[in-house]
Parts: C-alpha cells; structure tokens; sequence
C-alpha cells in the first residue's frame, strides 16, 4: 500500500515504539512521527522509532495535534509525492495495529471517500466522561449537519490524496482541528466512510493530554461564541429599553411598545453584526443576502415565540416560566438555523 502513517505525538512512552514495530512488522513502511514538542526526557523514544525505519519531524514547541497533522501531511507529501493517502493515528496505544491497517487498505479501496474508524462507546471500558463527550458531539454533529456520525472523536482517519489540500486548509491547530475537520467536510459534501475498530481505553485513557475545560471551549467555539453574542444582544436590549422608557413623556401602551421595538431593533442589528462578523465568521460573504435571511429568522422567531406561548397558556405554570422555555428551546433551534443558513459559507 502506497500510504504513509502519521502519527502526532506529545511526551510518549514505550507504547510508540511498540506501535511503529508492530506496524513495521504488519507491513507499513512510510511511517512518520510529528515530536509535538515534547520534553527532552521522552525524545529517545522518538530516536528508537527512527532506528527502526520512521519519519521524525519535530514542533520546537508544542503546537497542538491540528498543527501536528498539517506537519506531517507536508512532509508525508515533499518524501512520498506519489502516496495515494495517509492514515492518521494516536500513538498512545489506543488505536489497534490491525485496525490501522485496515484504515490503510479502506483509503486505497475508496479513493473518494474519507475513511473514519469509528468506536463502540456502549461497553464497559469506555470511560463515562469519553461516552458522555462522543454522544454529546456526535447529537451535535448531526443536529447542525444533519450527518450521522457514530464517532466524531476519533483520530484514526483515512485521507486519500484528493483531499490532502483540503486537510491543510481546515482551520485549527488543537483537538479542534478534528472537529472543524468534520464539519468543513460536511459543508463541502465530502463523503464520509465508518469503518468499525476495536474499542481500547487503556488506564480510563489516563495518557491523553486533552484538556477538558480549554480543550472543549476549542471544540465548541462556534456555539460558545453564539451564546456570547446572544447574552450581550440581551443586555443591549434591556440597556437601551431602558434608556427609552427614560426619555418616554408618558408611559402610554403605544409609547412602552415604541421603546420595545426599537430597543429591539438596535440589539437585532447588534446581534447579526456580531454572529456574522464573531460567532459565525462570514463577514466576507454579501452582508444584504444574510441581512434578508436574518430578519426573516427574526420575525419567524418572535412570531413562533408568541404563538408557542399563546398555544402552552394552558399549563399550570406562570406565564414567565412557559416564556422561558418557549425561547429557550427557540434559541437553540435558531443557532443551527443562522449556521446552516442564515450565515452559511458557499462550499
């Protein structure tokens, strides 16, 4: 198989060199290893992979996995111009040397399509906080996509050639990169290939360098940057009501329904300019089609908020509580409206 094995890694242990034997035994013979600037103590085990026949190439400093996989790409690219693909895989033990050969084989079988070896997250051994993480991110996934992916946290991957300029152009340099890989393939309707592997959280995945907090703010940026923009549109909303109701000389029905519209219009055109400039980044997409696009979500979503409050009135909870939740489940169906519409990028 004409396909180069790129495996990122940071601090290793005895694990990476048992992987690259056993890969070399199994036949792989383009293998390269990013040193994503791992510590002095732990770079002999680089040094051991490179007797036996591996690629190094090293980050003086640590860069991230995103940034790892681009480098290896590059080089995996300037050594073996004519590769047919490359497999990406973790070098912590986590991923079975069958199953990588068998990612291998999928890419060169299935030149056209991106191969993902994907996990059972229903046994035992999975640690809860990795199950609870893939089925939040894959719901996720499909909810903004509308693409089943059964594990969207995988990092053993199958890149054919095609689409090697199309890896080094998706953004992120961490373990959001992964993620962004998804979803810029999902958006340029590249097609995605599951590939069942084996299962393997060796110690309840102690060796992982994923840091929960930071990691996951990556991960979900998008959405956090939306949430962002929707409680400072809040505030500006109520700020400027505010100040209207101030400057109001009496407090007539038609006067407090002048200050609400336009308190609401100031913090309509504060909230687009922010989701299209921060929470989606696609300012340079034509400002008037999205504009349209937006106000009509806006007026749909006061409309629809009216109408579920009006229809729920029955229950037997104050009339605050419905509103509340009657938005809230609005906020969150307008989020994958306004990305996949309202400020969708043309693929």
């Amino acid at each position: 198989m004409n396909i180069a094995i790129l495996i990122p890694s940071l601090d290793p242990n005895e694990a990476l060199v048992r992987l690259a034997e056993a890969l070399r035994s199994g036949g792989a013979d383009k293998i390269i290893l990013i040193d994503d600037g791992s510590s002095p103590e732990t770079r002999s085990f680089f040094d051991q992979c490179a007797d036996l026949g591996c690629t190094v190439v090293r980050h003086p400093v640590n860069q991230g996995k995103g940034a790892a996989i681009r480098t290896g790409l590059r080089a995996a690219m300037e050594q073996y111009p004519d590769l047919q693909g490359v497999v990406t895989a973790d070098g912590d033990g986590q991923h079975a040397v069958p199953d990588i050969l068998r990612v291998a084989r999928e890419t060169v079988q299935q030149p056209d399509h991106i191969i993902l070896g994907t996990r059972d997250f229903s046994g035992s051994e999975v640690p809860p906080r990795s199950r609870f993480g893939n089925r939040f991110t894959s719901l996720f996934f499909r909810l903004s996509t509308g693409i089943a992916c059964p594990d969207t946290q995988t990092g053993l991957r199958g890149i054919p050639s095609a689409f090697f300029d199309f890896s080094l152009s998706v953004p992120g340099s961490r373990y959001e990169y992964e993620m962004n890989f998804l979803f810029t393939a999902a958006q340029n309707k590249l097609p995605l290939y599951y590939l069942p592997i084996e299962t393997i959280y060796e110690d309840g995945n102690a060796v992982s360098h994923f840091r929960p907090i930071v990691d996951s703010a990556r991960i979900y940026a998008m959405p956090l940057r939306f949430v962002a923009a929707s409680l400072s549109s809040f505030v500006v909303d109520i700020a400027l009501f505010a100040l209207f109701s101030c400057l109001l000389p009496t407090r007539t029905a038609q006067a407090i329904l002048a200050a609400t519209v336009a308190a609401r219009i100031c913090s309509g055109v504060f909230n687009f300019t922010l989701n299209r400039n921060w929470s989606f980044g696609s300012r340079e997409e034509d400002w008037k089609a999205q504009g349209i696009r937006y106000l009509i979500l806006f007026l749909c979503q006061m409309l629809a908020s009216g109408g579920l409050v009006t229809l729920l009135s029955f229950l037997p909870l104050p009339l605050t509580v419905i509103k509340i939740l009657v938005d809230t489940f609005l906020f969150c169906i307008s989020y994958f409206i306004q990305r996949n519409w309202v400020f969708r990028k043309p693929s």
